[in-house]
């Protein structure tokens, strides 16, 4: 199971990488005093966010979809990303 935390329960990690579409952040992080892999998703309008841990596996899927990864998308920073991603199709 996929453990969701709000982004200020994480430590840095060394980030793998980083995509931005309109004002959401995603970054994949490995954080190597645990060997754990993590999706980062930050909106900068709304402050909006969360950290999810994934399996080693998972983690480029995790990266390119990270609401199929929490356990309870936030459908606030959810809507914003949709209305994002109809703007540039």
């Amino acid at each position: 199971m996929h453990q969701l935390r709000s982004p200020s329960e994480t430590a840095p990690g060394r980030e793998l990488a980083q995509r931005q579409t309109g004002s959401v952040e995603v970054r994949l992080l490995w954080h190597a005093e645990a060997d754990r892999v993590e999706v980062s998703v930050h909106d900068s309008v709304t402050d909006a966010g969360f950290d999810v841990d994934v399996e080693p596996g998972d983690a480029l899927d995790a990266f390119y979809h990270p609401y199929a990864y929490a356990p309870e998308p936030p459908t606030a920073l959810l809507r914003v990303v949709e209305a994002e991603e109809a703007g540039n199709g």
